[in-house]
């Protein structure tokens, strides 16, 4: 039960909030094409690994892709997202959102389509909802770096998440701190991430040093530690 727990925990915190990392000193600018890869841990016990790619697709389009694999004992959970989305007059609006899990249980998959003629996001090609500007999944990932760049201490994102549900995201700076991780040490400025649960509370560290990008992302559920994903490295393409 609790390996199960972990496994969840970390595929959540994985989902929902690898934010973003690299960053533009113009909010008229994307951040530079990166490659990110962290290691996970639950109370400093090495479970698996992520990554977080961005990158310029042929078709003027970005894609960003996400992907985690954990386990615990003998269980298992990996998750992949990709979205991809246009970028004008400094305005990311998502045009496709993919979503897989497979391991341990019943494997999962999503895939939303934001068709800007309509105002309408189709899921799986079934079920239409009333789309109101909402990003998909990830691509918060790509902007909170572009806001803590323009040193704002507080901002809102509303988007569609890989159940297909609308929620909403509150960020809001708290303190700088100097951290020790896999990458090295890093001074990072720490943000909560204020959600509609409120058992859970998720914070996530941004190193200026290195764009703004995502070092450090933890969350814990009932005051106990669910996940900690910790930078390993980081790389400009």
């Amino acid at each position: 039960m609790q390996a199960t727990k972990t496994l969840k925990a970390i595929g959540v915190i994985g989902l929902a909030l690898v934010m973003s990392h690299s960053f533009a000193k113009d909010l008229n600018e994307l951040p530079s094409p990166f490659v990110a890869k962290y290691e996970a841990f639950r109370h400093d016990n090495d479970i698996g690994t992520a990554k977080l790619s961005l990158s310029a697709s042929t078709n003027g389009l970005y894609q960003l892709k996400y992907e985690s694999k954990v386990s615990r004992f003998f269980l298992s959970d990996k998750r992949y997202e990709t979205s991809e989305f246009s970028f004008k007059d400094g305005i990311i609006t998502p045009v496709k959102y993919d979503f897989v899990r497979k391991g341990t249980g019943p494997n999962k998959a999503l895939n939303a389509k934001f068709d800007s003629k309509s105002n309408t996001i189709i899921i799986d090609d079934k079920e239409n909802l009333p789309w109101n500007g909402e990003f998909d999944n990830q691509l918060f990932r790509i902007d909170i770096s572009r806001q803590l760049a323009q040193n704002k201490k507080e901002f809102e994102y509303k988007f569609l998440n890989y159940r297909g549900q609308k929620r909403t995201y509150n960020i809001e700076v708290v303190e700088s701190e100097m951290l020790n991780l896999p990458y090295g040490k890093l001074e990072a400025i720490k943000v909560k991430v204020n959600r509609e649960s409120s058992k859970r509370e998720t914070f996530a560290w941004f190193a200026p040093s290195l764009d703004f990008v995502l070092v450090r992302l933890q969350q814990f559920k009932d005051d106990e530690e669910q996940g900690d994903i910790r930078l390993k490295s980081y790389q400009k393409n």
